[in-house]
C-alpha cells in the first residue's frame, strides 16, 4: 500500500465505524468533503475501492473489511505503545474505554471522578447502556472494559465480580402494600408494573422469576431511563423492580419506598468482564485494579451510606420462605 498516512487510516476507520461521511465528520471535526477526499486518496493508495454504495447505505468492500480489521489492530497497538512510553518515563496517560450497564451509572461516575484525580493524564470515553448493546460493542472490541449485572451467552470472557446489586420492589409510599410485610409474591399479579425496555437485564431478571412462579405480569408501561420510572412510580403510575442502587435518599424519604415482598431482593451483582485473550492496556489494567481494591470499597461504603443500610442485617437478605 502506497503513500498512504495515519490520518487518512484515522478517517477510514470513523467512516467504516459509522458506516457514514457524515458521523464520521462529526466525530472527527471535518467537514464532509474532507473526509471524502481523505478516503478516495487512501482507496488510491490501496489500489482497490474501499466502500459501495447501495442505495442509501454505505457498505465496507473486501479490501474495506480487511483494512477495517488491520485498523483496528493498528490503533491498538498504537495506544497500548503510547501507554507504555508513558508509563516508563513515569506517567499515566493514555485513553480508557469503558461501557457500563444502565444502572452502574449511580456508581462508575463517581469511581471515574477520584481515579482521574489521582490519574489526570488518562482520558476517559463512557458508555453508558443496555445489555443488548454493551454486548454488541464487546463484539466489535470497542472498550477496555466493562461492567454488566447480567452475563452475556456465548463470550469467551474474563469475569470478575464487583459489587452486589439487588434488585428490590419500588411503589409509591403511599401505597397500600407499603405497611405489609412478607408480602407473597402471587400479590403482585394484581398489580399494574412500570418495566425497563425489552433487552434491559433487569426486566430479563424480573420476568425470569414470575415465569418460574407462574405469575403474569401487568405492564402498563415501558420505559428505558430508571430515571423516568422513578418519577412514574412517584406519580401513581404503578409499581417495579430496579436496582437498589437507583435510589435516593431523596427518594426513600419522600415518595417511593421499598416493598417487603417474598423472593426479593432479587441477589445480583455487577461484574468487571473483558473478552478472553484480550490484553489489557495499562491504562485499562490501572483501572481495573483500583475498580476491584480501592473503588469496590469506595462503592459498597457510598451505597451503605446512602441507603442507612445495616451492614449486618440488609446486606446479607436472610432467606425467607
Amino acid at each position: 500500500m502506497r503513500q498512504a498516512t495515519l490520518h487518512q487510516l484515522k478517517v477510514f476507520e470513523a467512516v467504516a465505524r459509522h458506516n457514514s461521511f457524515t458521523r464520521a465528520a462529526e466525530e472527527l471535526f471535518l467537514t464532509q468533503p474532507t473526509v471524502s477526499m481523505q478516503v478516495k486518496q487512501l482507496s488510491k493508495a490501496v489500489g482497490l475501492p474501499l466502500f459501495e454504495q447501495v442505495g442509501k447505505r454505505l457498505y465496507l468492500t473486501t479490501a474495506g473489511k480487511e483494512l477495517f480489521g488491520t485498523c483496528k489492530e493498528l490503533f491498538d497497538r498504537l495506544s497500548e505503545f503510547e501507554s507504555k512510553i508513558a508509563d516508563l518515563k513515569g506517567l499515566k496517560r493514555g485513553v480508557l474505554r469503558l461501557s457500563v450497564i444502565t444502572t452502574a451509572k449511580y456508581i462508575i461516575p463517581r469511581l471515574l471522578g477520584l481515579f482521574s484525580q489521582r490519574y489526570p493524564g488518562i482520558d476517559i470515553s463512557l458508555k453508558v447502556t443496555n445489555h443488548e448493546r454493551i454486548s454488541e460493542r464487546m463484539l466489535n472490541n470497542q472498550d477496555d472494559l466493562y461492567v454488566m449485572s447480567q452475563l452475556p451467552e456465548d463470550f469467551d470472557i474474563n469475569v470478575h465480580s464487583f459489587l452486589e446489586n439487588p434488585l428490590v420492589v419500588l411503589a409509591p409510599r403511599s401505597h397500600p402494600l407499603v405497611k405489609e410485610t412478607n408480602i407473597p409474591l402471587q400479590r403482585l399479579a394484581d398489580e399494574l408494573f412500570i418495566m425497563r425496555e425489552p433487552g434491559s437485564g433487569t426486566r430479563q431478571a424480573v420476568q425470569k422469576l414470575f415465569d418460574e412462579q407462574n405469575i403474569k405480569v401487568k405492564v402498563k408501561l415501558d420505559l428505558g431511563s430508571n430515571e423516568a420510572i422513578k418519577q412514574a412510580i412517584a406519580g401513581g403510575l404503578g409499581i417495579s423492580v430496579l436496582s437498589r442502587h437507583t435510589l435516593t435518599s431523596e427518594n426513600m424519604n419522600n415518595e417511593i419506598a421499598v416493598l417487603d415482598v417474598e423472593h426479593f431482593p432479587i441477589r445480583r451483582h455487577w461484574y468487571v468482564i473483558y473478552p478472553a485473550g484480550k490484553q489489557l492496556s495499562i491504562v485499562a489494567k490501572t483501572f481495573f485494579d483500583y475498580l476491584m481494591n480501592e473503588g469496590k470499597v469506595i462503592a459498597e461504603q457510598n451505597f451503605i451510606h446512602n441507603h442507612n443500610i445495616n451492614v449486618t442485617s440488609d446486606l446479607n437478605y436472610p432467606a425467607k420462605d
